[in-house]
């Protein structure tokens, strides 16, 4: 069975798309930690990160990368941290969130963010990723 990620990149469950190549797509966590909280994955189902073949991942952190400079430069935090945990999806993926102390990031923290704002923050980024 496909997992929800799978069915974000098949289009049939929406998004809030920030960036999108051939092999990868980034897009707003629906449940963030904190504003901006982008999810990087590989468009090819595979169950667990490290699971990825050595050039999969390196392209999938090379891709995490350039959406990570762009989180960044759009919503005000001293770092951008990366996480990887890999049980709440069976789809690889790379948790990106913009962090100013240590308890930003914490899984299982969700903020509540309107739709609206969701899609802006969205808009901003990813116009930021597509100027390089």
């Amino acid at each position: 069975m496909a997992s929800i990620f799978s069915k974000i990149v098949n289009g049939e469950i929406p998004s809030y798309k920030v960036a999108e190549t051939e092999d990868h797509l980034a897009f707003l966590d629906v449940n963030p930690m904190m504003k901006g909280h982008t999810l990087c994955i590989p468009k090819k189902e595979v169950d667990k990160y490290f699971d990825l073949s050595a050039e999969e991942y390196a392209a999938l952190n090379a891709f995490a990368y350039r959406v990570a400079k762009a989180v960044e430069a759009t919503i005000p935090c001293d770092r951008v941290a990366m996480g990887v945990l890999g049980l709440e999806v069976p789809h690889a993926h790379v948790h990106l969130v913009p962090v100013s102390v240590p308890s930003d990031f914490r899984f299982g923290k969700k903020l509540d963010i309107p739709e609206t704002e969701m899609r802006q923050v969205a808009a901003a980024i990813a116009a930021v990723y597509e100027r390089g």
